[in-house]
């Protein structure tokens, strides 16, 4: 593949990423270690690289293979700030792929082994006065007992390049003995349940009102509430004291429920139908992978995808930095999050059976034990990261199969887990009982409802029409995508005429959400709204405008 950088990316200078990572938890004082590290492998030398950029990718600096498998070390040294003196120090990572072992001055400090959560610790113990020397040891095996998402040894069509090493930013914050080590946010129409971990007292402020924590926790209750929805993305910021600590934080107020309208279930956000047109989004970079040159990008995507008239992005089997979850949620973006995959993926099974029709019936058997058992402590752990999030709306478990097993008792134990949005078990097929929505995936059969008429219907992917720019693609010797168009123009005729003909009708007789492919090119994939270096919209607003009103006008009829 040839390089292909983003305006952003040919131009970054600095330390990247120095943004406070953590944007719903925000303390004022921290500590960038992004930035140039020490990095070798088990058969290279030390040389250099550019975090939080994978080895892999263009903007790290690096040059040489990845063998997955092998030991990747990082080293960088830094000094604890004077004024944090008598704190306690918490160093943290936002995603390192796929496990690792973490050393400060020659002490382990950390172990983590999932590459798409964050995880951290207090290091307090492990420091010396003066300089610090640091040391990450991170092995991406691929492993399939592990979520690993579109990262493929045999990169091509659907694939993707692996993602080694560190790829979120690195960073320390000083905090009291007794802090907030977490907050958790539920909220209906009314108000919001703020609760927080590590303290026992404390008080939440809001609007300029001083709430109480008891037992770790307030309900705040804003008066004349104003509802956050893609049109009107209203934060309410709050803030909370616990002795000496002090973070910021912000909640919205929106629900996103199942009810039957004129006799048919629709998808309802804030108590009203609501049309969630949308977009499948990877989160890949051409330059950076999974990390954006800088975190502004996320923001460009967001509002370039709006000016379209998309008002949702299907996350696809990734976990963003939490920067992404925060634009949306000040911008107005619906995210419908999919659990990232693990287990071992066939082709004749998982693709070519569904797609002729075959049903494989039950599900309750497959998968291996370990395999299953890591693959429902991610899951938890993602909902845990991202539940406070209000942008996030809609959950998917398993997406076509893919490391899927016992769904039923998996949406069982997601419900437990979050019973406040609609859980889509099996997106694509292997369709189990238990679901709250009728989810298929269409590209090469005309677009029809799922036969379960009593669930809402969602068209979770189709599409995926190709229109490739030769300059501003990856790969200009394949191009993979579901149907050909030579130019411009004639991809959006062709995208008029898929919803105009397609799409609404069928939103009129009960559809509910339709998920279009996709967002950006990726790598071998041109189907993208974007080109893959991000320079390039294929189509113009104005050639969609009136799709979204439609829509929406069909989900209320």
């Amino acid at each position: 593949m040839k390089q292909l950088y983003t305006q952003a990316g040919e131009k970054l200078t600095g330390t990247p990423w120095n943004v406070y990572p953590r944007p719903q938890m925000r303390r004022e004082r921290w500590l960038c270690l992004n930035g140039e590290w020490e990095f070798s492998s088990e058969d290279r030398p030390s040389g250099a690289i550019r975090v939080p950029f994978c080895p892999e990718s263009l903007l790290s600096g690096y040059d040489g293979a990845v063998r997955y498998g092998e030991e990747l070390r990082y080293r960088r040294s830094f000094s604890v700030p004077e004024d944090w003196q008598g704190s306690r120090i918490l160093l943290h990572f936002g995603g390192v792929s796929r496990a690792c072992t973490v050393f400060v001055n020659g002490t382990r400090v950390l172990e983590h082994d999932q590459a798409y959560l964050p995880f951290g610790g207090d290091i307090t113990d492990a420091l010396i006065p003066g300089e610090n020397r640091i040391e990450v040891c991170a092995v991406n095996d691929l492993s399939p007992q592990f979520p690993y998402g579109k990262q493929s040894r045999k990169r091509g069509g659907m694939w993707y390049t692996p993602v080694s090493g560190i790829w979120q930013t690195v960073w320390l914050e000083p905090v009291p003995e007794e802090h907030i080590a977490r907050l958790d946010i539920r909220t209906d129409l009314e108000g919001a349940i703020v609760s927080a971990e590590g303290i026992t007292s404390g008080r939440v402020i809001c609007e300029g009102k001083v709430y109480p924590l008891e037992n770790g926790a307030c309900r705040i209750a804003p008066p004349q509430p104003r509802l956050w929805s893609p049109e009107t993305p209203h934060l309410y910021p709050f803030t909370v004291e616990s002795g000496e600590d002090r973070v910021e934080s912000y909640f919205a107020l929106r629900t996103v429920t199942v009810e039957q309208r004129k006799g048919k279930p629709r998808l309802c956000l804030n108590g009203k139908p609501y049309f969630f047109h949308g977009l499948l989004d990877q989160g890949y970079f051409s330059d950076g992978l999974y990390t954006p040159a800088v975190p502004e990008e996320y923001e460009r995507d967001i509002l370039r995808m709006k000016a379209l008239g998309f008002n949702t992005l299907r996350k696809h089997i990734k976990i963003e930095p939490e920067q992404f979850y925060y634009d949306c949620d000040r911008l107005g973006m619906v995210v419908f999050q999919d659990m990232v995959n693990n287990g071992v993926y066939r082709f004749f099974r998982d693709s070519a059976l569904p797609t002729a029709g075959i049903s494989l019936g039950s599900d309750r058997h497959w998968g291996k034990a370990q395999t299953r058992a890591t693959f429902l402590s991610a899951m938890e752990q993602t909902v845990g990261l991202l539940r406070s999030h209000p942008c996030v709306c809609y959950w998917t478990i398993f997406n076509e199969g893919w490391g899927q097993f016992d769904a039923d008792a998996v949406y069982d134990r997601l419900r437990a887990l979050d019973d406040s949005r609609p859980i889509d078990s099996t997106s694509g097929w292997f369709h189990q009982k238990k679901t709250d929505v009728d989810s298929l995936h269409i590209y090469f059969k005309e677009l029809h409802m799922g036969k379960r008429r009593q669930l809402p219907q969602v068209l979770s992917e189709f599409g995926g029409y190709v229109y490739q720019i030769v300059q501003h693609c990856a790969n200009p010797e394949k191009s993979y995508g579901y149907k050909t168009f030579d130019t411009r123009e004639a991809l959006a005729e062709g995208l008029r005429k898929v919803y105009l003909e397609k799409v609404v009708p069928l939103a009129r007789v009960g559809l509910c959400a339709a998920i279009y492919t996709q967002v950006s090119d990726v790598e071998d994939e041109t189907n993208g709204m974007l080109t893959y270096d991000r320079r390039v919209c294929k189509v113009h607003p104005e050639e969609l405008a009136d799709i979204a009103r439609l829509l929406q006008q069909a989900a209320e009829e």
